[in-house]
């Protein structure tokens, strides 16, 4: 099934749903899919839509034409100088950014083309990317004067802080290999295979319970920002909630079994 989030046309973004896979595509290609305000707000609509769709299972983020997203749209900004604008969208990027970490469904990033700025944010905001070999990716406001401060928060969570720092500090594009060495990337696949090789990780996160992705996946992110102590609490809480639903008991008992187990979401 297809659906598309706006009623302009061509819509900015758009929705496939395919066997429990939410694809949201960001579709403004002549823009290198830069996000302007009103795209932010579409994305920010269709994340708090999902959150609630049993149906959905995983979510892909993609885009339309050459590039990734190339961050935000710098001719918007300049039409609009004023410091009330510019706190409010960088408030409502960061609202979509964090809603990709709270919605339960792991999101993944496809990654065909350049990810720049807010882009490259956006990469490391989800759960999970996969990357073209061609893909580039780099925090490139400083070129401008601009040091990249919203996608330095989400840059430094994945990877190392000297490597986040130098490519906040200087600009540079780095590589797809590049990027998945330093943590940005998951996997890596030839242009032409990118849709097979995020198939894969689709298939095999719908193949479990959703009850314990949901679970893991709001554990994971809360223990990060706790102390050894209450990160191991949490964690000690969370496994044992975890033991007391159906699913879990079911998966256990499959295994004992030696069958395929069968999940109901509970």
């Amino acid at each position: 099934m297809s659906a598309v989030l706006q009623s302009d046309n061509p819509a900015i973004l758009l929705r496939h749903d395919d066997g429990g896979v939410t694809t949201l595509t960001l579709n403004r290609p002549s823009q290198f899919n830069s996000l302007s305000e009103e795209l932010l707000g579409e994305l920010q609509a269709a994340l708090d839509a999902i959150v609630a769709d049993q149906g959905v299972r995983v979510v892909v983020i993609a885009g339309a034409g050459k590039a990734f997203c190339s961050g935000h749209d710098l001719k918007q900004m300049r039409a609009n100088p004023s410091k009330e604008y510019m706190q409010q969208l960088f408030r409502r990027c960061g609202k979509v950014m964090t809603t990709i970490g709270e919605i339960p469904q792991p999101v993944i990033a496809r990654v065909h083309g350049i990810a720049t700025a807010a882009g490259c944010q956006l990469v490391a905001a989800c759960d999970l990317a996969v990357a073209a070999d061609v893909a580039r990716f780099a925090v490139s406001g400083i070129n401008v004067g601009l040091f990249c401060s919203t996608p330095a928060v989400a840059l430094a969570r994945n990877m190392g802080r000297k490597q986040a720092m130098e490519m906040l500090l200087t600009g540079e594009f780095i590589d797809a290999a590049e990027a998945q060495r330093r943590g940005l990337v998951n996997r890596l696949a030839p242009l032409d295979q990118i849709d097979a090789e995020v198939k894969k990780l689709t298939d095999s996160i719908c193949a479990k319970s959703s009850l314990a992705i949901s679970v893991g996946k709001r554990m994971f992110y809360k223990q990060l920002e706790m102390g050894l102590q209450g990160a191991y609490q949490l964690a000690s809480e969370t496994m044992a909630c975890n033991m007391m639903a159906a699913d879990a008991g079911e998966g256990i008992d499959a295994f004992m079994q030696k069958r395929k187990p069968e999940w109901k979401g509970c």
